[in-house]
């Protein structure tokens, strides 16, 4: 049975070429400039992916003495002519000329454009709309497909998102047609972990391919401030919510959770082509720390750090090499960490924040050149 077509469904004004900022019409060639990266990765994507590609457009006004059409098509056809010099050829190009009070079937976020591409011939569940309004996330929506959003330098994507009255959630977020074409090509990065013990219940859930949100809970203060530091600093999303037994003390609540954590940074890696496999050190203040670390698929852990002080905040110091070494046992990586300074709060923030430098060079990936970073042929 031949299986279902796919499309992208691409909007035109933000996400290929520029909107113009002041009239947001593009209705001159002097205003022609086309979204950073755009190109190579549409081309990218023409030539290794089987996506259709269906341009799909809101024009306000077109045709009418405000939008007349002799200034509309010589930038466009420009823009289709210099995007099919790069290999990107559209399948189809749906523009809608109502006013948005027209309340037309077939302006978006409503599906009166895209018909002919539900009726069971295409697998929308695996399609996607790209743009940079709310709106094309809603048409995302109202297709049955997943949602791309491509957000202009500036927004506040999450702020966005909270107060649009519809219920939406993109499967990215980003400003970057990089991301995009990776996201495409290579799938994406995210895992989510639940250990429970008769000691601790654990959730950790890493978004690799995240913007450095968190949201971290372990009942310990100081330990919730260091894993938002591994997030913040990787560029990754993390959550992690554990409930422990610290009625008893914190070895439980710390142990586990970096068990968890290595388990789901292995799991998010996948098979690891294309990333830079190694990655750090950083100075902080007094201190000099220093993380090298490699996800080689063998657990190492060299340490050359000593704290002067029991605790910091509510958290031991004899953990933090305990924490470590479960981690690099979980995850599967060799870890180099050394530290010198007088303050313990500042050596102690440096190394983590030195470990989430080092995750975010190591785990970069790059769909060029899309190789297993070993000899062996297996990581």
């Amino acid at each position: 049975m031949r299986a279902a077509k796919r499309a992208l469904f691409i909007d035109r004004d933000g996400t290929l070429v520029k909107e113009p900022p002041v009239d947001y019409q593009l209705d001159s060639l002097e205003k022609l400039e086309f979204v950073p990266k755009v190109m190579r990765n549409l081309a990218f994507i023409r030539e290794r992916l089987d996506f259709e590609l269906v341009m799909v457009s809101n024009q306000d006004g077109l045709g009418t003495a405000s939008f007349p059409e002799e200034t509309f098509w010589p930038p466009h056809n420009l823009m289709l002519k210099t995007l099919a010099g790069e290999g990107v050829v559209f399948d189809d190009i749906r523009i809608d000329p109502s006013f948005p009070e027209e309340n037309s079937p077939n302006r978006k976020p409503r599906t009166g454009m895209l018909t002919a591409y539900m009726d069971g011939s295409y697998d929308l569940e695996n399609s996607f709309v790209i743009g940079d309004r709310l709106t094309d996330m809603e048409l995302a929506r109202n297709l049955g497909a997943k949602g791309i959003w491509l957000r202009t330098a500036g927004a506040e994507a999450d702020q966005e998102l909270r107060s649009y009255p519809v219920a939406l959630s993109p499967v990215l977020v980003t400003d970057d047609w990089d991301k995009i074409a990776e996201f495409l090509f290579a799938g994406e990065r995210r895992a989510s972990v639940r250990r429970v013990t008769k000691e601790t219940d654990i959730y950790v859930e890493w978004n690799l391919d995240g913007r450095g949100k968190t949201e971290i809970s372990t009942g310990l203060g100081f330990f919730d401030h260091m894993l938002e530091q591994i997030g913040k600093h990787s560029g990754t999303d993390l959550t992690v919510r554990v409930k422990g037994d610290l009625e008893v003390d914190e070895h439980h609540t710390i142990e586990d959770t970096a068990l968890a954590l290595g388990e789901a940074i292995r799991k998010a890696l996948g098979d690891k082509r294309g990333i830079e496999r190694y990655g750090y050190c950083l100075p902080m203040d007094d201190c000099l720390c220093q993380v090298a670390l490699d996800f080689g698929g063998r657990p190492w852990l060299v340490w050359d750090a000593e704290f002067r002080r029991e605790k910091v905040g509510d958290m031991p110091t004899e953990m933090f090499l305990h924490f470590f070494k479960s981690l690099s046992d979980a995850a599967l990586m060799n870890l180099n960490i050394r530290a010198e300074g007088t303050n313990e709060h500042h050596k102690i923030e440096g190394i983590f924040k030195a470990l989430a430098r080092a995750i975010k060079m190591a785990i970069r990936r790059d769909i060029y050149r899309f190789e297993l970073p070993s000899t062996k042929g297996t990581l």
